[in-house]
């Protein structure tokens, strides 16, 4: 009888491990299920630490940058439409930003019109005119520009740029169009770059179609792969324009940093990042300058938020198209 009762029992025991191995409870299944959890959660963490940063510099800055209106009395009008950049008057400081934010804009298109042209026809020349060797030339050279610090630059222009410019305009050298020139040859990959892949991106349907109809190669890249390719052209231009926008040190080096609108394009200015960078370091927490100069950070992070809207509508036209 004991005997029959084991046999019952590992009977049951073999019939009931075959069943949850069948149904999936077997350790190898415990594991992976575990791992897939652990993953969920490192992404879902990962995506709620990147939105909460976000949101949190965001908020500190908005908090930051409004005291200057809420506390300490600025009007806002005057703040953004003044040229006066007065902070150390005794009695009557003013707080004119309209020269920085002036400077700012003025430097981040001058350099959009230096790096679209050269960037788009380098991408043309790597994706259309020379598909085998092109893009094995320009890539590594694309890398190092990507690589090279902002400083470097900065002392290349201080060094090459001002002075080539003095010499042929007899002013300082210092100025927007040296400071567009920086800022163009670095925004100059990230141009380059995203432009090659919308041309890459192009069917070769229309490529074909253009050619079956007589159209030479150049025919066909300026009247059917441009027009198709332009939002996601204009797309490499904006996302050029937002680092231009937001660059420093760089610019701080052959700017000039002058705290009033140039006159032309040889003149000193100054931007918003340069004139933070310059003064912060000077300010203390809480006083009346420092809150100022919080100010022109929402300014640029407005600015960041704008550029980022447009690259949106742009991707949508592109898919719509």
């Amino acid at each position: 009888m004991a005997f029959k009762g084991q046999q019952d029992s590992l009977s049951l025991a073999s019939k009931t491990g075959g069943r949850l191995i069948r149904e999936g409870f077997s350790f190898k299944n415990i594991l992976q299920k575990n791992g897939e959890l652990r993953g969920k959660i490192i992404i879902l963490t990962s995506a709620f630490f990147i939105i909460a940063a976000t949101m949190a510099i965001t908020l500190f800055l908005t908090l930051q940058g409004l005291r200057a209106f809420t506390v300490d009395g600025i009007n806002i009008i005057d703040f953004i439409t003044g040229t006066e950049w007065q902070p150390n008057r005794d009695g009557n400081p003013s707080y004119g930003a309209l020269p920085f934010i002036f400077g700012s804009f003025a430097v981040t298109v001058l350099a959009a019109l230096v790096a679209a042209p050269i960037g788009i026809a380098s991408a043309l020349f790597m994706t259309e005119i020379a598909r085998k060797w092109g893009q094995k030339a320009l890539q590594p050279v694309i890398e190092i520009l990507v690589g090279i610090p902002s400083v470097v630059y900065g002392l290349i222009g201080l060094s090459v740029i001002v002075p080539f410019i003095r010499s042929q305009t007899g002013g300082l050298g210092f100025g927007l169009l040296a400071g567009a020139i920086v800022v163009g040859i670095m925004i100059l990959p990230t141009v380059t770059s995203i432009a090659a892949d919308a041309i890459k991106s192009v069917p070769d349907d229309l490529r074909h179609a253009s050619y079956a109809l007589g159209a030479t190669k150049w025919q066909t890249i300026y009247k059917v792969i441009i027009p198709a390719a332009l939002p996601s052209l204009l797309t490499a231009v904006v996302l050029g324009m937002a680092r231009a926008f937001g660059e420093a040190l760089a610019v701080q080096m052959v700017i000039g940093n002058a705290r009033g609108i140039p006159d032309s394009l040889v003149d000193p200015a100054a931007t918003l990042t340069t004139i933070i960078t310059l003064s912060m370091g000077h300010t203390t927490s809480g006083s009346v300058l420092n809150d100022v100069l919080w100010s022109l950070g929402l300014i640029l992070l407005v600015m960041s938020y704008v550029f980022i809207l447009i690259i949106r509508y742009l991707s949508k036209r592109r898919k719509l198209s």
